[in-house]
């Protein structure tokens, strides 16, 4: 069923005007009809059509200047062009303006028609999303989801928070076990106190006591001063030790002793000295199966693991798919200064994705696609290019797909300020990679 508000037609030509209202009429739609950019623009500051379509060569102005008056009056609006001449940098100029259809004439009225469907059902996809997921009511945290796993996540949160009791976070890569570290600690006693995240993964065994416990000017080489330990910096706050399936075994029993007495010994210290710290830990492996195959300490495991908090990865809790989506379009909306819009089509992929890196991969792809996304609409196909291209796969090198993704990474360079850390996680790509490319392109 046709929408029910009025579409604007903006068309210089008498007959072109009258055979498209016409048309459009017997069609069921309500069509205001204008012939210059003058009356086009009175009318959309009168008030905010849902389609617009409009020639692109009218008077002194053109429908690039309807396509900006349009968008800004509702950025929602769905802008059709029409044009007999147009050129490359007509089509780019459309694309970038964010115009949702480029119509060339002459074209078959039920080209239009098709064109116009579209748009209605992208219109009414984007409102039933909105309707569905509370968009306007978006959480200020990354923590999103209104699923019946969530929903038992958020209880056991508030119960245990307010209590010093060792947490055990497990879950798949990506799935937000820090954030949930950090709900813990914000909804504790201890929020005035530090929080502070320490990657045991990341650290080599040898220097993981130092790190933790802290040490003497002297006590290995290298040691220049008096180091503290993380314990000691987070003291009246909380530790959160990711990836604790990772700690060499003979660690494992530094830490239970800790655990039980709550006190260090920094590496050389003759005295132990007493800390108060909350420790929450996560991993993303099966500890139990560690424990029955002797590569983890029983004991240490059941001192992490009072209270346990498994967070299902992305795939399962599918429902939450269009809420974290809209929570990263907006948020990276705003930090970039843009005005990306997620189509019914878009949606409707995201939701299907298996997204092996769960949260994790689904922020690195909005957050890409709100920068590089043609015409600020991102569809099905933008995020199936985005996926296949961070996926690794190789494409053909010619000229167009090299001059493609040097303009994008450009793009992504400028939009973060150069920073080549950030730029390689939005391309899905290895920092050493994203330096390989600007050697072989001359940037760097």
């Amino acid at each position: 069923m046709p929408i029910s508000a009025p579409l604007l037609l903006v068309e210089d030509d008498t007959s072109v005007r009258t055979t498209l209202t016409t048309f459009l009429d017997l069609e069921g739609y309500q069509v205001d009809a204008v012939s210059s950019t003058r009356a086009a623009m009175e009318k959309l500051l009168s008030a905010p059509y849902p389609i617009v379509i409009s020639d692109i060569y009218l008077d002194e102005r053109t429908g690039l200047d309807v396509l900006r008056a349009a968008k800004e009056a509702s950025a929602e609006c769905r802008v059709i062009l029409m044009s007999a001449r147009g050129s490359m940098e007509t089509v780019m100029a459309a694309t970038r303006g964010g115009a949702f259809e480029y119509l060339a004439k002459p074209f078959e009225l039920d080209d239009l028609l098709h064109a116009i469907q579209k748009a209605e059902a992208e219109i009414e996809g984007a409102a039933s999303l909105d309707r569905e997921t509370g968009i306007d009511d978006l959480p200020e945290t990354e923590m999103i989801g209104s699923s019946t796993r969530m929903i038992e996540i958020y209880k056991t949160l508030s119960q245990v928070a307010p209590t010093d009791a060792s947490v055990l976070i497990t879950g798949e890569t990506g799935t937000g076990k820090e954030l949930v570290a950090r709900m813990i600690h914000s909804n504790s006693k201890r929020l005035i106190g530090p929080f502070v995240p320490v990657d045991c993964g990341s650290i080599a065994p040898s220097l993981l006591e130092a790190e933790l416990f802290g040490a003497m000017k002297g006590s290995y080489t290298g040691a220049d001063r008096d180091r503290t330990g993380v314990f000691e910096t987070a003291n009246k706050g909380t530790v959160f030790l990711d990836e604790i399936g990772e700690i060499d075994p003979a660690f494992q029993l530094k830490l239970l002793r800790f655990l039980q007495e709550r006190e260090i010994r920094p590496v050389g210290a003759n005295r132990a000295k007493p800390v108060d710290v909350r420790v929450v830990a996560a991993t993303n492996r099966d500890l139990q199966k560690m424990v029955e195959e002797g590569k983890f300490r029983e004991d240490l495991w059941f001192r992490l693991n009072v209270v346990r908090i498994h967070l299902p990865p992305l795939r399962e809790r599918r429902s939450d798919i269009p809420l974290l989506a809209h929570f990263f379009l907006k948020k990276y909306n705003e930090r970039y200064d843009l005005n990306a819009i997620l189509t019914a089509s878009g949606q409707k992929l995201l939701s299907e994705c298996p997204w092996p890196g769960n949260v994790r991969q689904l922020q690195h792809l909005l957050e890409r696609l709100v920068i590089l996304a043609p015409g600020a609409r991102i569809d099905s196909d933008a995020i199936e290019d985005a996926l296949r291209e961070s996926s690794g796969e190789e494409t053909v090198a010619t000229d167009t797909l090299k001059d493609t993704e040097r303009e994008q990474i450009l793009k992504v360079l400028e939009a973060t300020g150069n920073n080549k850390s950030r730029a390689a996680k939005i391309l899905g790509i290895e920092r050493k990679t994203l330096y390989r490319k600007l050697e072989r392109m001359g940037i760097l």
